[in-house]
């Protein structure tokens, strides 16, 4: 079996923090330099076999200190699930859960239950780097995406096709591969038996297989015959041949911005089918890639880009706004746009960068100085070194070092003359610097 190319480069703190922004939610402080000193390979295991969890830092509340209400009230249970990012010791764990999230695209626009929602993203969390197998017999049957996809309404008496032909196009196979539109049909027969009541003032309840309504008559199935059930269906469609190329490239899309090259591809589908389709080894074989350190960077999602600036502020969640800016920003938890997830391509357009200069706004607001307070520097070069150190002293590009520079020295020769803007003008100049700082080009991507 061909080996996967590992990194060989030095591995420090810029390395490590790379490898966190990939495979979580960027580092709080000291956590880049401590996971570097481990080295390469022990970094990454340490993120694909944690330990048990443990959320740090104090409890998420709404504006007005209330607990959250993730189960009933509007955009809480994004909050839920962007404190969990903030505060898990085990951040691969939640980062695959939201890859997860975006592979299997479920909308509580259409399933219409937070509760419902919450559940499948436990499932992603409680198998989301084990058996790939084992994880689409969990999606199948979790009642959100019966609820998503018609699962539930699909029996023997009316096939309904969306989960089959999503579970082939989407979610196993890819767009017109490996199958035809007669697999789509007799796939649904295959699915057909779940079942669902609904009851007053609880809703959509007692999620089901029932026997009765499923077509036990024989089926073809990639030119395979048999009396298919549900389970058949998600092993027919792991085990096809065009499965493995269609797993590795789309996990890999998630953490390298460039495609693989063939004998990346072929090393680690080999590695999926040898190992029974496990998800750990081929996504740790991803994180020590040398695509990963030496290739370019990625668009943070608005999500991550949040999260990541609250974990280096070491904030908590203590407001609902994240909600709405996140929404803003074009990603709201829970609520991805159509079955095929978020486009990634789009996280920068000009419809959604108004988002994330108000969440970086949001962000720094418990922080910032007070002009007839606050004592500044007035001077240009000490300005930029406060707000840079504000930051935690991060690599900043000559661009965006330049741009730094010349609106400091804007700011401090507007001044010169006039006591009262010597005064006012410098701790005005050091919140706007921390604000660029957090929209640069070096905060958007990692």
């Amino acid at each position: 079996m061909p080996s996967v190319a590992a990194y060989r480069g030095r591995f420090g703190p810029a390395q490590a923090e790379r490898l966190l922004w990939r495979a979580g939610f960027g580092p709080r402080r000291n956590e880049a330099q401590k996971l570097a000193q481990l080295g390469l390979a022990d970094a990454v295991h340490s993120l694909v076999y944690p330990g048990r969890e443990h959320f740090v830092g104090p409890q998420p509340h709404d504006e007005k200190g209330r607990p959250l209400a993730p189960y009933d009230a509007w955009g809480h249970d994004h909050l839920w699930w962007l404190d969990r990012m903030i505060r898990t010791s085990r951040p691969l764990v939640e980062r695959m859960t939201l890859v997860w999230h975006d592979w299997f695209a479920t909308s509580n626009q259409g399933v219409g239950s937070q509760r419902l929602m919450i559940g499948q993203n436990n499932l992603f969390r409680a198998h989301g780097l084990g058996s790939f197998h084992e994880l689409l017999n969990r999606v199948t049957e979790d009642p959100a995406m019966l609820v998503w996809l018609n699962g539930s309404d699909n029996s023997k008496y009316s096939p309904n096709e969306n989960y089959g032909r999503e579970m082939m196009e989407l979610f196993t196979l890819g767009a017109g591969r490996g199958y035809t539109e007669t697999d789509v049909r007799q796939n649904a027969r295959a699915l057909t038996g779940f079942r669902n009541d609904w009851k007053r003032n609880v809703g959509l309840t007692n999620f089901r297989y029932d026997p009765k309504y499923h077509d036990t008559g024989t089926k073809t199935i990639f030119r395979k015959r048999g009396a298919f059930t549900w389970k058949d269906s998600c092993r027919l469609c792991v085990t096809h041949p065009d499965h493995p190329s269609f797993f590795v490239a789309k996990l890999w899309s998630y953490f390298v911005p460039t495609a693989p090259d063939a004998h990346t591809a072929a090393a680690l589908q080999q590695l999926y089918v040898k190992s029974g389709y496990e998800i750990r080894p081929v996504l740790a074989a991803i994180l020590r890639h040398p695509a990963l350190y030496t290739g370019p960077r990625m668009v943070k999602s608005p999500v991550l880009y949040t999260a990541g600036l609250l974990r280096r502020l070491g904030r908590p969640i203590d407001t609902s706004a994240w909600t709405w800016l996140d929404s803003m920003a074009g990603q709201q938890l829970f609520y991805p746009p159509n079955v095929a997830g978020w486009d990634d391509t789009r996280w920068l357009d000009t419809a959604r960068w108004r988002g994330r200069w108000w969440i970086a706004q949001y962000a720094l607001n418990p922080y910032a100085l007070d002009p007839g307070k606050a004592k500044q520097p007035y001077d240009a070069k000490k300005l930029i070194h406060d707000a840079v150190g504000f930051w935690r002293n991060p690599a900043l590009g000559p661009g965006t070092t330049v741009a730094l520079q010349a609106f400091a020295r804007n700011v401090v020769a507007d001044a010169r003359k006039d006591k009262w803007k010597q005064q006012q003008y410098p701790p005005m100049a050091q919140n706007a610097l921390r604000h660029l700082i957090a929209v640069s080009p070096e905060f958007q991507t990692a």
